[in-house]
């Protein structure tokens, strides 16, 4: 994969001495990020939103940026951000063509859930939506992260996938596949809002860093860490596994911005970079995770 990244300094009007923060690489694509230039001079930061949802908004370069998330099943073409008192903002989303993965899973209830499943999954699903739906107030979130685990990234964002031939919802995440107990450690700095174990993605972390950022942490072995709980970056927050929907022990890792599931690749700090091409070194088929 290439691995070419936008790099930027942003400086933050909350304090005389400015804070100095990368910004994620900038792909505008379904599943991508989307940095948007706001006309506000305002020293206080707009509120913006993307349909529903409320968008992060950082200053850099002396001016408001909204750094927004895109869905895997947002349409190409022209979208809107609105600001409250201000004209909506037009900025354009690009098409990307993403692989096809085909699996085949032993345990037939997780490509067909049993009714008693179906139920379990429901209630679970609530759960994740809230926390996915989680907004912190944070003028400076970390935007930037470090690998969680050590392994082989195994499977890419954006895999449509088929489990036994079925059609299943897309590959939300990056997989990185490693011994059970290799260690899990936080990404970079943020809070932890819900922990538990769910039918699909077993034993599970979420984490909050701070404006509609959100990070998830799939298939859990252990879990370190309790709900409330402030972490920092490099923190162990579990150990690998292979709970729930999987083929063999690996961590599924979710990024969330403002409620939308998008490339983990396009936040990884410089040095993290360096092991993003090894995603690409495993064939979709040959990847074996959920």
């Amino acid at each position: 994969m290439r691995a070419s990244a936008l790099f930027a300094s942003a400086w933050f009007a909350a304090s005389p001495a400015a804070l100095a923060v990368e910004l994620p690489q900038a792909n505008p694509v379904p599943g991508g990020v989307a940095i948007v230039p706001l006309a506000h001079a305002a020293e206080t930061a707009p509120r913006v939103r993307f349909g529903n949802d409320r968008v992060m908004v950082v200053r850099h370069d002396g001016r408001w940026h909204a750094v927004v998330g895109l869905p895997l099943t947002l349409a190409t073409g022209e979208h809107r951000l609105s600001q409250a008192g201000a004209d909506a903002v037009v900025f354009a989303v690009r098409p990307k063509e993403y692989a096809a993965q085909h699996l085949t899973l032993a345990d037939k209830r997780m490509v067909d859930p049993t009714a008693s499943d179906l139920k379990r999954i429901g209630r679970e699903q609530k759960i994740l939506q809230r926390a996915f739906q989680t907004w912190s107030e944070a003028s400076a979130p970390p935007l930037r992260f470090e690998l969680p685990a050590r392994g082989r990234l195994s499977s890419p964002f954006g895999l449509r996938r088929f489990f036994n031939n079925q059609p299943r919802q897309p590959h939300s995440g990056l997989d990185i596949a490693a011994p059970s107990g290799t260690p899990i450690v936080a990404p970079a700095s943020g809070s932890v809002i819900e922990i538990g174990n769910y039918f699909f993605n077993g034993n599970t972390v979420f984490l909050d860093h701070g404006q509609g950022l959100v990070t998830m942490y799939n298939h859990l072995s252990r879990i370190n860490v309790a709900k409330g709980r402030r972490v920092e970056r490099g923190e162990k927050i579990g150990e690998v596994g292979m709970t729930g929907r999987v083929t063999g022990p690996h961590l599924h890792w979710t990024v969330s911005l403002n409620n939308a599931r998008v490339d983990p690749v396009l936040f990884l700090s410089r040095e993290a970079l360096s092991g993003v091409s090894a995603a690409e070194e495993t064939s979709p088929a040959e990847a074996g995770n959920y």
